[in-house]
């Protein structure tokens, strides 16, 4: 059985990454299980384990989701609002399932919730460095209730673009950072990756864009933050392609 209050309470924290530390501890004291562990992940944010016996099987699922933040409604057939399905929804369904097996008798199983999944999988990452191992690990996402058995990988890449600032009346006498991002990128969507036959195309964001310049002089520098979802197929290519790009004059 789903506590739909304790649903309530945890749709009601505002856990976009980087502010997961308060539903944390809420869910540290808030979630019963023989034995409960926080770890911190270094950047202020917490990971949880909760044990039941020696955990041979792991749920997983992470407890920060994408911004901005939006008020949940629990409608009569549906829940909706951040985290609802990525990954709220997984939490309580994970508690809920453990707390089915511990009430039948079991045990030898636990839950995971990490911080920092949507912005590099921080917690993960500062987990992984415990010696804590499990035979199998079940990971909750929104997978369109289907089960899945693999899926895409990810590769974020930060880069520079280094220009030379002169006033926008004479550009044949600067370069424009911006301009050297718009090569780039029109040189990235042509590219064409490796097509997996199981997870089929990579695709790509861009995010965390920063230029300060002054409408009416050539940007000296522009920052981004580039993010693929790799395959099996495409993963080392990804990684050549992004190296061979930034080797190009004033981009790093």
């Amino acid at each position: 059985m789903i506590d739909y209050n304790l649903f309530e309470d945890i749709m009601g924290f505002d856990s976009t990454s980087g502010k997961e530390r308060p539903l944390a501890e809420f869910l540290s004291h808030k979630l019963k299980a023989p034995k409960v562990e926080m770890s911190e992940v270094g950047d202020g944010t917490a990971n949880l384990l909760f044990s039941w016996g020696t955990p041979r099987i792991v749920y997983c699922t992470h407890i920060d989701t994408v911004p901005p933040y939006i008020a949940p409604k629990f409608l009569p057939d549906r829940v909706t609002g951040r985290g609802a399905c990525d990954a709220k929804g997984q939490i309580i369904a994970m508690y809920s399932a453990c707390c089915e097996l511990a009430k039948a008798g079991k045990s030898g199983f636990g839950l995971l919730l990490l911080s920092g999944e949507e912005t590099g999988s921080w917690g993960a990452k500062a987990f992984a460095k415990q010696p804590f191992r499990a035979d199998t690990l079940v990971i909750g996402e929104p997978t369109e209730n289907r089960m899945v058995t693999a899926s895409k990988g990810t590769k974020a890449y930060e880069l520079a673009f280094t220009g030379e600032p002169f006033h926008s009346g004479y550009p044949q006498f600067g370069r424009s950072a911006v301009e050297m991002f718009v090569d780039f990128v029109n040189t990235l969507r042509g590219q064409r990756f490796p097509f997996d036959d199981v997870l089929g195309d990579t695709t790509y964001n861009i995010g965390k864009l920063f230029s300060d310049n002054a409408q009416n002089i050539l940007s000296p520098f522009l920052a981004c933050r580039v993010y693929f979802r790799t395959t099996f197929a495409s993963d080392g290519a990804v990684h050549e392609w992004m190296l061979n790009e930034v080797q190009k004059d004033g981009v790093s």
